[in-house]
């Protein structure tokens, strides 16, 4: 719970500061190649209600860290494997080692890895089906990890999606097994063997209250090599791994500071939607998980597993009082002693049918009831975790119950090109990607027509790399109203962000893994931009918007195309016909340099280009290879690899205007430009293109600093016309779609 007492105690709540410090550690290396797979989802009609394993997406995902999408471990082909040889499953990829254990130091005893028949002599996976009674906390500080599982096993169709029903210690038992998360996204499918790490044949992490049940240990341990190991586990809160169990979005509340006076409410549509609940006290920084006068535990995650209004009778009054039902994972005799638990008084004044419904017991097992009013005084934070529309059934819906209308796009910060920093960032906060929410109709059951929505904004693959010292982002995000005539700019540039204020906003920027509130907005059409606290901090990102009617969602973002070149730099392009003296002295070193051929190749256009344009290299060292090489096949029709003086007069032309260009956002002259400037520059030149093709430059010609060097801008625009040259070739009819076979394109692109 380290990381949790920091996160809750005093010097953790700095990170609310709503200044928003910036947090260290921000990644700068680029995650990789983005894997766009869309993958079907099959319905079945029987009652295990699970996805297809070859309809998911796997590990392997862009920056995981883990392994290529080609070299996944099929759980089936491996169990059959393992049944062929008569052996059983050894995980390569998480081995009974103790790297698997901890990152930070070495175990403080010698831990033995034992399968289940070795602990007990008769395993199973289920003792008696499942139930929120059957999870224990080890010794790992994960209790926000039980928690979650404690609210899983109350939902069985979600609960069968991350525990598969195939893993038996009975049927073709090999020693494998595997479990299912949401991870950004996508569900995974992660394969573990069943060695577990023990203690004088006990085990040391999450285990059931049967001992011969293994579904919990086995799950735990999927879940820490999805994070690399046991201790990436540990501290964290329980909406995370409800998120990770159900593709949810969750919400925080401070019970203490910023209660909503619709909590109650809140929790109740909850309930409506199938949402997950849990709560904790702030820890007491000299005691690990201490126990308040009251019963109950400080630091501690709690699971909220009902709430009601009941029926009370008492000889002065009568009418309803709101009780809530809490669960405490240790479930043993830790519980709340307060009004309202365990045969307490005040449940004498409930009617003996109330409490049949209530399903009231007053076993020994970690769970009670409180008041709301009790719950609300004693407990300082509230997560809840609002499932995503696909978790609930057509029976759930049929009984009664709600589902959110969900929109969702992936993201990422760029260096030097989307990585724009907060507000406090005007030159670049802009420049953040944009997304455009349209809210159709207020809620039905509310007065002043407006929508409640959902807005949360989750970065990507932060937990499974914080061995390498990865720290999560100081992220937020910010919501502004548009007018019919906003939407046609696409993206908003500065100025409107320096002329509009913003409707709504996260609370702070701070280093979560996600960050996510609620608001109440009038039906239209919103611009919301997610951003890191400072520019320049690069990571990836899901954005996800919930809401009670209905929503759609787009990115705010320019179609890639060609446009017209910028006014301002038209005087700099000469016309062929009215040649300049420049360009006349550079056709005649042309011909000089051509010989009797009357062509160049690209050492001797390397040798006219970098004679010519001496004006705009500060450095000294002239054109590329790369750049001359691109330029010749740029114009090479016919492959020849050199090119004709017609072929270098176009080429000319082409150069003076990314040159003109480059001038004018080098207003510094020092030969680079800020790689936050290329979109605009760019746009100057004719080319229109989005976020992700920036990004993708920006990687590919950017430097370290964040700025474009004159003979990377040039490379950049002739890879941007070569490749849009081939594509219009071919789309004759405009219709923005084109066909080529695999040895056209392969062709075309690596000549070019």
């Amino acid at each position: 719970m380290d990381e949790l007492k920091g996160l809750l105690g005093g010097a953790g709540r700095q990170l609310f500061d709503a200044a928003g410090q910036a947090i260290a550690g921000a990644a700068t290396e680029y995650l990789g190649n983005v894997i766009n797979e869309i993958f079907e989802k099959k319905q079945s009609d029987t009652k295990r209600v699970l996805p297809s394993i070859s309809n998911m997406k796997v590990l392997g995902e862009k920056g995981s860290g883990f392994r290529t999408r080609t070299d996944v471990q099929d759980y089936y082909v491996l169990r059959s494997q393992c049944l062929e040889n008569g052996s059983l499953f050894e995980d390569p990829e998480f081995p009974a080692v103790a790297a698997s254990l901890m990152f930070s130091r070495r175990p403080d005893r010698h831990y033995e890895w034992l399968r289940p028949h070795e602990i007990s002599e008769s395993p199973e996976f289920f003792v008696e089906g499942f139930s929120r009674f059957d999870v224990q906390q080890g010794e790992l500080g994960d209790c926000w990890l039980l928690a979650a599982c404690a609210n899983l096993t109350q939902d069985q169709k979600m609960f069968l999606r991350v525990v598969p029903e195939d893993n038996s210690f009975e049927d073709e038992y090999a020693g494998i097994f595997h479990f299912r998360f949401w991870q950004y996204g996508r569900w995974v499918d992660v394969v573990i063997d069943d060695r577990l790490p023990t203690y004088r044949g006990e085990l040391i992490y999450m285990r059931s209250s049967e001992k011969n049940e293994f579904w919990s240990a086995l799950l735990e341990k999927a879940y820490a090599k999805l994070h690399g190991s046991y201790e990436a586990l540990k501290g964290g809160t329980t909406c995370e791994a409800m998120e990770d169990f159900t593709g949810g979005v969750t919400e925080m509340y401070d019970l203490k500071d910023q209660t909503p006076p619709n909590l109650f409410a809140i929790i109740e549509k909850g309930f409506q939607r199938n949402s997950m609940f849990a709560c904790s006290i702030e820890p007491d920084p000299n005691i690990t998980e201490a126990e308040t006068r009251e019963g109950l535990i400080r630091g501690h995650a709690y699971s909220i597993t009902k709430i009601q209004l009941v029926d009370i009778v008492t000889p002065s009054t009568s009418g309803k009082i709101p009780l809530i039902r809490l669960r405490n994972p240790w479930g043993n005799e830790a519980e709340w002693n307060g009004a309202w638990s365990d045969q307490s008084a005040e449940w004498r004044y409930i009617p003996d049918e109330q409490k049949e419904e209530l399903g009231l017991n007053f076993d020994v097992d970690g769970e009670f009831w409180m008041s709301y009013r009790d719950f609300t005084r004693y407990f300082d934070r509230i997560e809840i975790c609002n499932l995503s529309p696909d978790s609930l059934s057509e029976e759930q819906v049929n009984r009664g119950k709600l589902r959110w209308e969900m929109s969702t796009f992936e993201g990422e910060w760029a260096i030097g090109s989307t990585a724009g920093g907060c507000r406090n960032y005007l030159q670049t906060f802009w420049h953040n990607p944009q997304y455009v929410v349209h809210l159709e109709d207020p809620d039905e059951d509310d007065d002043e027509g407006k929508c409640t929505v959902i807005i949360a904004l989750m970065q990507k693959n932060r937990r499974s790399r914080r061995n390498m010292g990865v720290d999560c982002l100081t992220i937020g995000f910010a919501v502004y109203r548009l007018t019919e005539r906003d939407l046609a700019q696409k993206p908003q540039k500065m100025n409107f962000f320096k002329y509009n204020a913003s409707v709504a906003r996260s609370q702070a920027f701070i280093n979560l893994r996600e960050v996510s509130c609620r608001f109440k907005l009038p039906p239209g059409d919103y611009l919301i931009l997610p951003s890191t606290f400072e520019p320049n901090e690069e990571g990836e990102f899901l954005i996800r918007v919930f809401s009670e009617s209905k929503n759609t969602m787009e990115e705010n973002d320019e179609e890639v195309g060609v446009g017209e070149i910028d006014d301002r730099i038209a005087p700099d392009v000469p016309v062929p016909s009215q040649p300049s003296p420049q360009r006349q002295a550079m056709e005649r070193l042309f011909l000089e340099v051509a010989g009797a051929d009357g062509e160049v190749d690209w050492v001797e256009l390397k040798r006219i280009l970098d004679h010519s344009f001496r004006d705009v290299d500060q450095v000294g060292t002239g054109f590329s290879k790369d750049v001359c090489r691109s330029m010749v096949a740029m114009l090479d029709t016919d492959q020849s690899g050199k090119l004709g003086f017609e072929e270098f007069q176009s080429l000319l032309t082409d150069i003076s205007k990314w040159k003109a260009v480059f001038k004018l956002y080098d207003q510094d002259q020092t030969g680079r430009l800020s790689a936050f400037e290329l979109r605009e520059a760019l746009n100057s030149a004719g080319y229109h293109l989005n976020n992700r093709i920036l990004n993708g430059l920006v990687h590919r010609y950017g430097s370290r600093d964040g700025s474009i060097a004159f003979d990377d801008f040039i490379m950049c625009a002739v890879k941007i016309k070569t490749m849009i040259d081939i594509f219009r070739e071919r789309d004759s009819e405009g219709t923005n779609m084109a066909t080529f076979s695999m040895d056209e394109w392969v062709e075309k692109t690596l000549y070019s």
